[in-house]
């Protein structure tokens, strides 16, 4: 299991936009990539779920991938949080 936690730069936070793309960026693996934040978890891969947890600008995300690939799914992961949010 590979775990970091993310600041979100992006004001508005995890709205439409780029929670379509990080479901989208999620789906590519094969290992479970979960977001919480203040006690509340979702799914990377499910859209409805991330913008349920209602994460704005300047809060604090933990993400957590677990499976076969999980090195390689952390690493792209964040990755994209810090080009995209």
């Amino acid at each position: 299991m590979k775990t970091f936690s993310y600041t979100i730069k992006d004001e508005i936070g995890i709205h439409a936009r780029p929670a379509g793309l990080l479901a989208k960026k999620a789906k590519e693996f094969q290992s479970t990539i979960t977001i919480e934040k203040d006690g509340k978890s979702a799914s990377a891969a499910k859209l409805m779920m991330l913008m349920g947890l209602g994460v704005k600008g300047g809060d604090t995300v933990t993400v957590t991938v677990e499976g076969a690939d999980e090195e390689a799914a952390a690493a792209a992961i964040e990755e994209f949080f810090k080009a995209n949010l």
